[in-house]
C-alpha cells in the first residue's frame, strides 16, 4: 500500500524598508506562496503579461508608473484570479518604537528574523513540505537562515526539519514569483505609510482594496488566504 506524499509548496519572501537607519517608519515583510506543481506555469503567465505590455526587467513596486499602469493593474487582477497564489504581509508600523536592547539583544537583525518567523509560521503546515526562497539581505545570513528553518520546524514539533526541505537566499531577478512578493510587499508598505504622490501606485492600491473589499490598513483573520495582513504591535520595555 503506497503512502500518500505531502503536497509540496514554494514560498517566496521579500521585505520593504527593513533597514534600521533608512529613515522609513514602516517595515513590511511579505511572502507569496503556491503549490510547487503550479510554480512553473504561474511564472510563465507572469512573463507573458510582461511581454504583452513590453515590460522589460523585474516587476518591482518602485518602478510603478502611469505609463505602465495597465500592466500593473493586470498583474493585480491576475493574482487575485489565480486560486493557486497567496500572499501574507507582516507590517511594523513604526520602527522607532522598537526597543531592541530590551527584546532583541540590541540587534535589529535578530528582530528581522523574528519577523520572518512571524510571517512564515502562520503560512506553514506540518502536513505539507516547503521550499522557501528569501531575497538576499546580506552576506552573513546563511547561519540565521538555518536557525530560522530549525525554529519554524520545531514550532510544529518537526524536530527532524522535514517540513522545510529547502531554504535559501536568492536574487529576485532569478525568480518571477519572488518579484510578485516584492510588488505586493511594496504596495502594503506604501499604503501603511499613507503616501499619495504616485497616481499609478494609488490606482493599484485602489484596485486591490476594491477587489478585496477591504482596506489594506486592516488586519485580517488567520483564515484569510488570498491577501493576509498582520500589523505587528511591539512590546514596550520597562
Amino acid at each position: 500500500m503506497s503512502v500518500e506524499q505531502p503536497e509540496l509548496y514554494n514560498v517566496y519572501c521579500d521585505e520593504s524598508c527593513h533597514l534600521p537607519n533608512d529613515r522609513q517608519p514602516v517595515m513590511v515583510l511579505g511572502a507569496v506562496w503556491c503549490p510547487k506543481s503550479e510554480a512553473k506555469r504561474l511564472a510563465g503567465e507572469l512573463r507573458d503579461i510582461k511581454a504583452r505590455h513590453r515590460a522589460r526587467g523585474e516587476l518591482k513596486w518602485s518602478k510603478t508608473s502611469v505609463s505602465r499602469q495597465s500592466f500593473y493593474l493586470e498583474v493585480v487582477d491576475w493574482f487575485l484570479a489565480e486560486e493557486a497564489l497567496h500572499y501574507r504581509g507582516v507590517v511594523v508600523r513604526n520602527k522607532q518604537t522598537l526597543d531592541h536592547n530590551a527584546f532583541n539583544e540590541g540587534d535589529p537583525d535578530l528582530f528581522y528574523y523574528k519577523m520572518q518567523f512571524s510571517l512564515l509560521s502562520k503560512i506553514l503546515s506540518p502536513n505539507r513540505r516547503y521550499a522557501i526562497y528569501l531575497d538576499i539581505k546580506d552576506t552573513r545570513s546563511r547561519k540565521r537562515l538555518q536557525k530560522l528553518r530549525e525554529v519554524l520546524c520545531n514550532n510544529v514539533f518537526d524536530f527532524t526539519s522535514e517540513m522545510i526541505g529547502h531554504i535559501q537566499n536568492v536574487h529576485s531577478h532569478e525568480m518571477e514569483l519572488m518579484q510578485l512578493a516584492d510588488y505586493f510587499t511594496g504596495a502594503l508598505a506604501y499604503r501603511h505609510r499613507e503616501l499619495h504622490g504616485n497616481a499609478a501606485k494609488q490606482a493599484v492600491i485602489e484596485r486591490l482594496e476594491t477587489r478585496l473589499n477591504r482596506r489594506l490598513l486592516v488586519a485580517t483573520s488567520l483564515r484569510e488566504q488570498k491577501f493576509n495582513v498582520f500589523p505587528f504591535q511591539p512590546r514596550q520595555g520597562l
